[in-house]
């Protein structure tokens, strides 16, 4: 299985595209960052701007048409502190659906906490020993404690960068006197936290995102003399980063962008960010840090696939999309699944013997099979007009990688298989164009037939041969037991079928030569 997962953060949007393995691992094939400043005017409650808005649905649409190109199966997306705290957030999100089609969903200050210890622990080894994460976005920071497999304390603080930044950094250099407000103002916020994850103990600590992992490489390359090869598990001394704190805060702008390995787009927020991690550090007690590359948006993939395992086997079992999500929604609606494989296979067994008379295509056979498996769903609602509940399932059931007009195709040969025929009365199938509404005719004749010829559920219907005499149409059934329940229920639901092949049509048990 293929998923993109969107962080839709304060300060940056970022997507990974991960390849999930058997094993329940992944490997990330793909990943992309646009810094767009969601949150700058719109934390403490107020309003999104409409540049920053702008700017993320670009930066979203982009993403969509990448996770696209790489054909995945689904796209996670959560937004933090910005879009939930911002007044017209939920307005941003119907937009973000409604012109990208992506379905992104607010993260609470807690769950960002836990999905981010969750990938923490996942791409650093802390063995059997606890780990405090430090996670430093543009809107909050979230600081936990656990174990590789368990969260003891998670707490989210409205402390990020850009917040921080916009109320505390007033002059460039910062000065003396605003470092020690900024300094009382974390410390009033995390100490009885930190004080508490102090007093339970842990082994190492680990630190995520942008801020942090950019103060990491700077101050890593401070102390070898040359950037890391790599920053994934790079262990920086805490004296380092209180080193590389006080240098920062004694630079203007200018200074900032000549330091090496520092990303120019975050001169800006740096200095805040460095008072910020220095002090968390100092509060924890830490005497180094160890830096992760894996935060929100690897814990939305951890998450996804913890909660769905039966569903990624599924992926490697039915590989196509279409397929697989008519699959699960039929799962999902307990059909019972020896009754529906043998009326699509007697149904499309009629199709195929018949199409010479009906004249559809392949892609109407895929439409019946997809109908004939799913025609059952209501069953899961009532017995009592369950073709109707199986017209309503299959619509609102989620089915990946069909057009819109498809689904209610599949959805109206479901509801059709039982008892009434398609009426031009009938809302639905009258505003389909008028091709399509003779498909579903014709595959929903098909459909009743098949049904019946396993009226008894025992798939004593083992093969079907069609003849056509010419003004007759014969149906030879090859049975492995009793038929008769078969026999008298097909011949009660044939009329519609006679009706489209115009021709009279029998259904007779296959003679046994002598």
């Amino acid at each position: 299985m293929r998923l993109a997962a969107i962080d839709i953060g304060t300060n940056s949007v970022h997507m990974i595209v991960v390849q999930v393995r058997a094993d329940l691992s992944f490997e990330v094939i793909d990943r992309e960052k646009a810094m767009v400043r969601l949150g700058a005017g719109g934390l403490d409650g107020r309003a999104l701007t409409a540049d920053a808005m702008s700017s993320a649905l670009q930066a979203l649409s982009t993403f969509t048409r990448l996770a696209e190109s790489h054909k995945v199966d689904k796209i996670l997306a959560g937004a933090t502190s910005a879009t939930r705290e911002a007044r017209n957030g939920g307005e941003f999100l119907a937009r973000v659906q409604r012109e990208t089609g992506i379905r992104p969903f607010v993260i609470t200050g807690a769950e960002e906490a836990r999905l981010i210890h969750q990938a923490a622990v996942y791409g650093v080894d802390v063995g059997s020993g606890r780990a405090a994460v430090i996670d430093i976005g543009g809107g909050s920071v979230e600081i936990t404690l656990g174990t590789g497999t368990e969260v003891h304390l998670a707490r989210s603080f409205k402390i990020g960068v850009i917040r921080l930044t916009d109320r505390f950094i007033k002059s460039d250099p910062l000065s003396e006197r605003d470092e020690r407000k900024l300094v009382r103002h974390i410390e009033d916020e995390i100490d009885r936290h930190c004080e508490q994850t102090a007093a339970i103990g842990f082994d190492r600590v680990i630190g995520t995102s942008g801020t942090i992992l950019s103060i990491g490489a700077v101050a890593a390359t401070q102390a070898r003399g040359v950037p890391p090869v790599d920053l994934r598990n790079l262990r920086v001394p805490a004296k380092q980063i209180r080193r590389l704190r006080k240098q920062i805060r004694a630079l203007d702008l200018e200074g900032r962008l000549a330091i090496p390995g520092l990303d120019p787009r975050r001169a800006d927020l740096i200095v805040a960010g460095a008072v910020l991690l220095d002090t968390i550090l100092r509060r924890l007690g830490a005497e180094e840090l160890t830096l992760c590359d894996l935060a929100l948006r690897e814990g939305l993939v951890l998450d996804y696939v913890r909660r769905h395992t039966r569903e990624i086997a599924q992926v490697d079992r039915i590989p196509d999309v279409r397929r697989r999500s008519t699959v699960e929604l039929a799962e999902r609606c307990n059909y019972v699944s020896a009754h529906a494989q043998q009326v699509t296979r007697l149904a499309l067994a009629l199709f195929d013997q018949t199409r010479s008379i009906h004249g559809l295509t392949d892609r109407e056979r895929e439409w019946l099979e997809y109908g004939a498996l799913m025609h059952d769903l209501g069953m899961h609602i009532s017995h009592a007009r369950h073709h109707r509940h199986s017209y309503y399932l299959i619509k609102n059931g989620d089915l990946r990688g069909f057009e819109p007009e498809e689904i209610e195709v599949i959805a109206l040969i479901a509801r059709y298989h039982r008892r009434g025929t398609p009426k031009r009365t009938h809302d639905e199938y009258a505003r389909l164009p008028a091709p399509i509404r003779r498909a579903i005719r014709i595959l929903a004749s098909i459909l009743r037939v098949a049904e019946s010829l396993d009226r008894s559920h025992a798939q004593v219907i083992s093969a079907l041969e069609v003849q056509d005499g010419g003004d007759t149409l014969l149906v030879q059934l090859r049975t492995s037991g009793d038929a008769e329940l078969e026999l008298w229920a097909a011949r009660e639901h044939v009329a519609p079928f006679e009706k489209l092949m115009r021709k009279q049509v029998r259904i007779e048990p296959q003679r046994k030569s002598a």
